[in-house]
């Protein structure tokens, strides 16, 4: 007995509420894997926010037609196909994704899609070379912290260079009156 009309519009569903949350969607081939390795991936992809999706094509197909975002999918949809779906960490979930493939050399990378884009394997790979949030927001806090050392440096001097300017008036003052003197006596 195969399902029924509401059940797959119910799996369609929740498959446009997955996709929803989605920055960056991948294809693979999960032909050939076992479910304790399925679970393994699922279990790798946990930690960064990603989840495997093992569905139907037609069923993602359907899913992703009338979005634009997503539709660039369905060239990728042949055989048997797992859809990483990565909501946060890109960069953690492509790691975990081709650590497991490194060693389980049972999986293919067909395509990836972001903000309706189609992406190759060596794409994808890019953005997980790319640093992640909080390695931005790092730098980007070390960039303002040097930028306000500076400005205070920079306010500190002000007094301390006029209070030296004021210091040398005397000084300079008595060298031109000596000169003016010196200037009359000859």
């Amino acid at each position: 007995m195969g399902r029924t009309k509401e059940n797959k519009a119910m799996v369609i569903s929740n498959l446009k509420e997955l996709l929803d949350g989605t920055e960056l969607s991948f294809v693979i081939d999960y032909q050939g894997l076992s479910v304790a390795e399925i679970t393994d991936l699922r279990d790798r992809l946990r930690p960064s926010g990603a989840i495997c999706k093992v569905t139907k094509n037609t069923f993602m197909e359907k899913a992703v037609i009338d979005s634009d975002k997503w539709k660039p999918i369905t060239s990728f949809l042949n055989g048997s196909s797992a859809f990483i779906l990565v909501k946060e960490d890109l960069g953690g979930a492509i790691r975990a994704y081709q650590a497991f493939k490194k060693e389980t050399k049972k999986t293919a990378f067909r395509g990836g899609v972001m903000e309706g884009k189609a992406l190759n394997e060596e794409q994808v790979k890019a953005i997980a070379d790319l640093p992640s949030k909080e390695e931005l927001m790092g730098q980007t806090a070390g960039l303002i912290n040097s930028v306000t050392a500076k400005l205070a440096i920079g306010i500190n001097e002000m007094p301390t260079s006029l209070g030296r300017g004021i210091n040398e008036i005397p000084n300079s003052l008595g060298r031109v009156l000596a000169a003016v003197a010196a200037k009359k006596e000859s």
